[in-house]
C-alpha cells in the first residue's frame, strides 16, 4: 500500500487512537535555534537511558540536531495552550520562537529548555534512522532531565492517525 488513500480506514482509526504525550522537541546549533511540537516520543532503552522521537523530515529543527548532536524535549503539560498556539503551527526558519519565552538555565550543553513545560530531557544523538516514511526517527541519550511541579502531561489521541 504505497499510497495513502489505499490504506483501510479502520487501519487508520486505530493508529490514531495511539496515546501520545505532547512534547516540544528544541534544538540549537551556532547561532540559530528553533523548536517543533512533537507527540511520538517513547523510551526505548534503561542503561543507559535512551529515547526515541519521530520528526517531520521537512522541520528546520532536523538541521539543527545534526549539526549539534544535541537537543531536548519540553513535555507540555495538560491543557497548556500558549504552548501549543506558539508551535503548532511550526516555526518559521530563521525565526527564534524562544526570544520572548522564560527559559531553564541548564548545564548541559545550552540547548533551550521552556520554563513553562510539565518536565525535560536534554538528548545527545545516539542515532539518526532515515525510516522510508515522511518522518525520520532520532534516538537520543538522555543526559540530564527535571520534572517541573506535579502536573498532568498533555495526552493526544486523534481521530485519524494518517493526520495530525
Amino acid at each position: 500500500m504505497s499510497n495513502i488513500q489505499n490504506v483501510d480506514k479502520g487501519i487508520a482509526a486505530a493508529i490514531g487512537r495511539i496515546p501520545s504525550g505532547l512534547f516540544i522537541l528544541t534544538a540549537v546549533h551556532e547561532t540559530k535555534r528553533t523548536g517543533a511540537l512533537v507527540s511520538w516520543v517513547q523510551q526505548v532503552g534503561f542503561k543507559p537511558p535512551t529515547i526515541s522521537v519521530a520528526v517531520g523530515q521537512d522541520r528546520p529543527v532536523m538541521g539543527l540536531i545534526e549539526g549539534s548532536r544535541r537537543f531536548a524535549l519540553c513535555q507540555v503539560p495538560q491543557e497548556d495552550k500558549v504552548l501549543l498556539r506558539k508551535f503548532a503551527a511550526g516555526v518559521t526558519e530563521g525565526e527564534d520562537p524562544f526570544a520572548d519565552m522564560p527559559l531553564v538555565e541548564t548545564s548541559d550543553f545550552a540547548v533551550p529548555v521552556l520554563a513553562d513545560s510539565l518536565s525535560y530531557m536534554t538528548c545527545e544523538l545516539a542515532a539518526h534512522v532515515v525510516v522510508q516514511a515522511d518522518h525520520d526517527l532520532i534516538i537520543g541519550t538522555v543526559v540530564a532531565g527535571a520534572l517541573n511541579g506535579d502536573g498532568e502531561p498533555f495526552v493526544h489521541l486523534r481521530e485519524n492517525g494518517l493526520k495530525y
